[in-house]
C-alpha cells in the first residue's frame, strides 16, 4: 500500500472539510488532481474511503482509520522536521495553532511577530474559532495548540496558563449607564448592540449567553474590528462588550466609557491546550514555552495537566 505525504495531507483536509473542492483547496491542489489522488488511494486500497452525499463527504469506517493513521504519521514527521531543523536549516517546520477572539487580536500578534522572527523556518496555520470547538480540535489531533478560555472543558488535555481576559461593557459617554461601574449582562439586553462580524468566536460567545438570558441581542450594526466598534459606540448608534485590553486602548482617543460586567463568565483566564506535550515536534514545543514565559500573571508558566468543566 503507497499513500505518499500529500495523500495523507489531502484525506486530512478532506475529513475536515467535509468536501473534496475545499479539501484540495487547502491541499493546495487542483480539485481535478484531488479527486485523482483519492480514486487512486480507494484503488490501491481495495475499499472506498469517502461516502459521497448531496452535501459533501464524509469518511467510511476505512476512512476513519486512515484519518487515524494519517494525522498520527504526519506527527511524526513534524516532530523528525522539528528535531532535524536544528541541523539543516534548510527544512521547514509548520504547525497549526487554533485561538479565540481575544487571543488573537489582543494577545497573539505581538508574542507570535516575536517568534517567527527567531525561527524563519517555521511557518504557522493561525486560525480563530469558539473555545469548545477549539478544545475538541485539540482533543481530536486537528490542531498541535490551542488557546481557550478554561471555562470549557479542558480534560484529557495539557493545559499551560496564559493571560486573564476580561469582558467589560463599552457605552458612550453620555450614556444612562455611564454613571454606574458594573452590570449584569442580562440588565443590558434591552439596549442596541454594536456586534462583531460573522464567524467572530466572541460575538458567537455573546450570542450563546443572550440566548441562555432569554433575550436575544438587538444588533444593529455588525464591525471588523475592535476599534471600528468603539467608534461606532463613541458616536451613539449602540453599546457593546469586549475585551478590557481592547476596550482601554480605545478609550484613550474616544468619548467612551468602561463598566465592568458582573457576570462569572466575563473574567476568563486563557490557557493553551496540548494532548501531550511530549510528543509535540520541538519547534511546537518551543512555541508553547515561548508563549508561556511571556509577561502576564504571575502563574504564566507553570503547566498543569487535566482541565477544568464549565
Amino acid at each position: 500500500m503507497r499513500f505518499d505525504l500529500t495523500d495523507l495531507r489531502l484525506f486530512l483536509h478532506i475529513a475536515e472539510a467535509g468536501s473534496i473542492t475545499q479539501g484540495a483547496e487547502a491541499a493546495g491542489l487542483a480539485l481535478a488532481s484531488a479527486s485523482a489522488r483519492v480514486r487512486g488511494m480507494e484503488e490501491t486500497l481495495g475499499a472506498p474511503l469517502l461516502e459521497r452525499g448531496p452535501r459533501g463527504v464524509q469518511p467510511t469506517p476505512a476512512g476513519q482509520a486512515l484519518v487515524h493513521h494519517a494525522r498520527l504519521v504526519l506527527l511524526q514527521v513534524e516532530q523528525m522536521r522539528g528535531e532535524l531543523g536544528q541541523y539543516a536549516q534548510g527544512l521547514k517546520g509548520h504547525l497549526r495553532l487554533l485561538c479565540n477572539t481575544a487571543a488573537l487580536t489582543e494577545f497573539l500578534p505581538e508574542s507570535l511577530g516575536a517568534y517567527l522572527s527567531r525561527h524563519p523556518h517555521i511557518d504557522i496555520d493561525l486560525e480563530e474559532g469558539l473555545s469548545y470547538e477549539i478544545a475538541l480540535a485539540i482533543a481530536e489531533g486537528r490542531g498541535d495548540i490551542g488557546i481557550v478560555a478554561d471555562t470549557v472543558d479542558l480534560a484529557g488535555l495539557q493545559t499551560f496558563p496564559f493571560r486573564v481576559d476580561r469582558l467589560v461593557l463599552v457605552v458612550p459617554q453620555d450614556h444612562a449607564f455611564a454613571g454606574r461601574r458594573e452590570i449584569f449582562f442580562h440588565e443590558t439586553l434591552a439596549e442596541p448592540y454594536i456586534g462583531l462580524t460573522p464567524g467572530s468566536a466572541l460575538q458567537d460567545h455573546l450570542v450563546q449567553h443572550a440566548i441562555r438570558a432569554g433575550t436575544p441581542l438587538k444588533l444593529r450594526v455588525r464591525l471588523r474590528g475592535f476599534e471600528a466598534v468603539c467608534r461606532m459606540v463613541a458616536s451613539g448608534v449602540g453599546i457593546a462588550i469586549l475585551p478590557e485590553t481592547a476596550a482601554r486602548r480605545c478609550r484613550r482617543s474616544m468619548p467612551i466609557r468602561l463598566l465592568r460586567l458582573k457576570d462569572p463568565w466575563a473574567l476568563r483566564r486563557l490557557v493553551l491546550c496540548v494532548r501531550r506535550f511530549e510528543a509535540l515536534p520541538l519547534h511546537a514545543r518551543k512555541l508553547v514555552e515561548h508563549l508561556t514565559a511571556e509577561p502576564g500573571p504571575p502563574h504564566a508558566s507553570r503547566r498543569r495537566q487535566g482541565g477544568s468543566s464549565a
